[in-house]
């Protein structure tokens, strides 16, 4: 337990919720004290949860997105924000041409 997923691995879920939550308190300069108080679970447990090492219930995860003022929504939408790869820059290579990621690039061209 506790160990990182080797590059190239998918992330563990924990570890991306832990790490949205996190993003979402700071931004709004909030101690895990005043969240933890908000969502009513121990100041421990929430930090494990920001780091990655414990998995919350579904009922504990919307205790806590809910003391950070989010919803479902807002929650999925940062895990599919850290999961989305990086778009590749316009320009490169031939329209159609495979990429190293195994995608496929297309150009638009204004008329």
């Amino acid at each position: 337990m506790g160990e990182r997923p080797a590059e190239g691995d998918e992330p563990l879920m924990r570890d991306l919720i832990g790490g949205v939550l996190r993003r979402a308190r700071l931004e709004q300069g909030r101690t895990l004290q005043d969240v933890a108080e908000d969502a009513q679970v121990s100041l421990q447990y929430l930090s494990e949860i920001e780091r990655g090492r414990k998995e919350p219930s579904s009922e504990v995860l919307a205790a806590v997105y809910r003391a950070l003022g989010l919803q479902l929504v807002d929650l999925v939408g940062g895990l599919h924000t850290e999961l989305a790869p990086a778009p590749a820059p316009i320009g490169r290579g031939l329209v159609g041409a495979p990429r190293t990621d195994g995608g496929v690039q297309a150009v638009l061209l204004a008329a």
